[in-house]
């Protein structure tokens, strides 16, 4: 037995077995709390801004000296110089030294403690997990600040990258080819070392607890980057076990890499058009890597985060028009900002919001702030004129509300129109359907729109009553419910019915245990992530038509979500026992054991 097994979340699949290697581990420093006298307060400020300007040179450098391999991460640098212009960190801590007379480092320290508790109240979880990309970023303000800035270790072997954070100004001095995995203290699902290790290909898990008390520089580990856990000081049994996992693994990706251009056809000849989700226009390549169709979910709201102005219609009209034209002939359909004033306060201020997950978010948010919806739809308008390009407007809830949203756009099209200006006026509109009462009235809305989307993270959330991030109700969490089949059936017959495509996106799309129930619906298209695609069209391949049906009958007739999780489960372990080995699932019959 290991000496010891520790776990944290996995965020890029595989397994690694080599020695330990910490990058960094947590902040030793002390930051000093000063009380400072009135004529210190301006030289306190001048202090601040210097480690600012400091901080901001050493990240351009950084920019400038990006490899191709780790490109897409330019974007996460441009947050990066975005929060240290943010008025609500910075600036509050300068108003904060000013106001309370205290040092620039604890001053940093009290505006980051109100940033967090503002994050920690937000509904979305990629959001909350923006919070990681303010401390670290306050963290080298700091190390400036107290002149503790710390240099890049040397690697001279092929290791596993242990880390308490890793920021991009890290990574992209490191050499890559001699890093096997990773692993970090800090961070959630959508953390940069995530980002990192599935651009690299490599294993990789975040959050560990414990992992800097427990691990040593140079001990041997393994990394179950499916499970998401260390082994430390492992046996020779579960060397043996985990290097025969590891070789399997590998032998299935170069096999459904080599295969991830075919379209996802099933044997009796049903074929299913499998997209991507995508929120960084650096993420196309792997689009295209990993046989992606199309983008069946370009998320916006990125270029509005962490910055302290508003982009406008040029900036936003040069993104989608780069994202259309590499994509050309393919689709790519862009939502809507999907984004509440609540993940936006430093420019709205902060909302008053008892509960934002019902609040002004989505398109209600658009609707208020209808100058930002204005930008958002000329650029895309304009920008159809050279790509394949598709509009979807997120959380509608009502026929009126939609109704009003397409008066608005048509709005848009006269505006273009009699300034001269090149657009598409032919653009396919569709919208999201994760509201329950978008539900209940599919066929009425299906009648307005040129295709549907079911986005089941919120759908099923909202349906079912439950946060998934709450550890005491996330067991809840069940896409196979009867509610939600039901839900989803619903609006794939209403969709057809009414002559439209529908195509669903979510984590559900990416789950080989859900895919097939999808394909007995015959849901049009699926989108997912890029590193997903490969391995779900391979499942796709093998399957027919006829048992994808069967299965779905039974789950239609099952009682309630144990019965329909096990009947599923039984079902694709017996059709796919190899292929399961290297796929966790949002399926769990655990609550029926």
């Amino acid at each position: 037995m290991a000496r010891k097994i520790i776990g944290g979340i996995p965020v890029s699949s595989g397994v690694a077995i080599g020695k330990a290697f910490f990058l960094n581990r947590r902040k030793g420093c002390i930051k000093p709390r000063l009380a400072i006298f009135d004529a210190e307060v301006s030289k306190e400020i001048e202090r601040l801004e210097h480690a600012i300007l400091v901080v901001r040179q050493e990240m351009e450098e950084v920019k400038s000296k990006i490899p191709p391999e780790l490109k897409e991460h330019e974007a996460i640098l441009n947050s990066h110089l975005m929060i240290l212009q943010d008025e609500k960190l910075f600036g509050r801590a300068k108003e904060i030294i000013q106001k309370q007379h205290i040092n620039a480092e604890w001053a940093i320290e009290k505006s980051v403690f109100e940033l967090e508790k503002i994050f920690n109240a937000l509904d979305n979880e990629y959001i909350k997990q923006r919070i990681q990309d303010i401390h670290l970023v306050a963290e080298k303000v700091c190390a400036v600040l107290i002149g503790s800035q710390k240099t890049i270790p040397k690697i001279s072997e092929r290791v596993i990258l242990l880390a308490h954070d890793l920021s991009p100004t890290y990574t992209v001095f490191l050499e890559v080819d001699k890093i096997m995995a990773f692993a970090t203290a800090l961070g959630g699902k959508t953390s940069h070392a995530g980002i990192m290790a599935r651009s690299l290909q490599i294993p990789a898990i975040v959050g560990v607890e414990g992992l800097e008390e427990n691990i040593f520089d140079g001990e041997l580990i393994i990394l179950d980057g499916f499970e998401g856990k260390i082994l430390i000081d492992p046996s020779e049994e579960e060397l043996t076990k985990y290097t025969d996992l590891k070789y399997q693994f590998e032998s299935y990706q170069a096999l459904i890499t080599r295969y991830c251009h075919l379209p996802a056809e099933t044997i009796d000849g049903y074929q299913i058009r499998v997209f991507a989700n995508i929120e960084l226009f650096e993420e196309v390549t792997s689009v295209i890597d990993n046989g992606g169709e199309g983008i069946g979910l370009y998320r916006t709201e990125y270029s509005f985060l962490h910055r302290t102005d508003l982009p406008d219609e040029d900036e936003l009209f040069e993104e989608y028009r780069d994202l259309a034209s590499i994509m050309y002939p393919k689709p790519v359909i862009i939502r809507t900002l999907d984004i509440g004033a609540d993940k936006v306060d430093n420019l709205f201020g902060q909302m008053e919001e008892a509960n934002p997950a019902l609040g002004l978010r989505g398109i209600r948010f658009c609707q208020k702030y209808k100058n930002i919806f204005r930008t958002q739809l000329r650029a895309i308008l304009r920008a159809g004129v050279v790509g394949n390009l598709s509009i979807m407007f997120p959380m509608i809830s009502g026929l009126h509300e939609l109704q009003e949203v397409k008066r608005f756009y048509r709005q848009i099209q006269d505006e273009l129109a009699k300034e001269g200006l090149d657009f598409n006026s032919d653009i396919p509109l569709g919208i999201m359907i994760e509201l329950p009462a978008a539900v209940l009235i599919a066929d009425l809305l299906a009648r307005e729109v040129d295709f549907f989307s079911i986005g089941t993270n919120d759908l099923i959330q909202y349906a079912l009553g439950i946060d998934r991030t709450n550890k005491h109700v996330s067991y809840l969490y069940q896409p196979l419910h009867p509610a939600v089949i039901r839900s989803i059936k619903h609006v794939v017959d209403a969709g057809h019915k009414a002559g439209i495509g529908v195509s669903l996106c979510g984590e559900v799309a990416s789950d080989p245990f859900c895919v097939p129930i999808l394909m007995g619906m015959e849901v049009d298209s699926i989108s997912l992530t890029p590193i997903s695609i490969p391995g779900i069209k391979r499942i796709i391949r093998q399957a027919s038509m006829e048992e994808c049906k069967e299965l779905l009958n039974k789950v239609l007739n099952s009682q309630d979500v144990f019965e329909s999780n096990k009947i599923v489960r039984d079902m694709i372990f017996s059709r796919f026992p190899e292929e399961l080995t290297f796929y966790t699932s949002l399926v769990d019959d655990k609550n029926n054991e």
